[in-house]
């Protein structure tokens, strides 16, 4: 499973950007997909998931701002973030569970940056 991750770029505070995260391969199963951002001298901090069956949760500092999303047709999760934060900076990653011929895997995005000037 390959992901690919974009709509990263600069934002004045209050503004709203969308990143997607694109999946390819074949003959897989994603369980879950998942937003993570790292900011510079910080871990990397799980931000949203969205399971198969649609149920997301999301981290209580970003609750309320961001929403992820997923569009099964275009095989892409989507994390819209409103109401960008200078603290929101970071470099922002997708992650997915899998399932491959009964072995379960994950698999990383290549980051995509966000920089929110205040």
């Amino acid at each position: 499973v390959q992901l690919q991750a974009s709509g990263g770029g600069s934002v004045q505070a209050g503004g709203s950007l969308r990143l997607s995260c694109a999946t390819s391969g074949r003959d897989f199963v994603i369980t879950a997909t998942s937003w993570y951002r790292q900011a510079p001298g910080k871990e990397r901090d799980l931000l949203a998931t969205i399971t198969s069956a649609g149920t997301t949760t999301y981290a209580d500092s970003v609750k309320g701002r961001f929403t992820i999303s997923r569009d099964n047709v275009a095989n892409t999760v989507y994390l819209q973030m409103d109401s960008l934060k200078p603290e929101d900076t970071a470099v922002y990653y997708c992650h997915a569970n899998y399932r491959y011929n009964f072995i379960r895997s994950f698999s990383w995005g290549q980051g995509t940056l966000v920089t929110v000037s205040s």
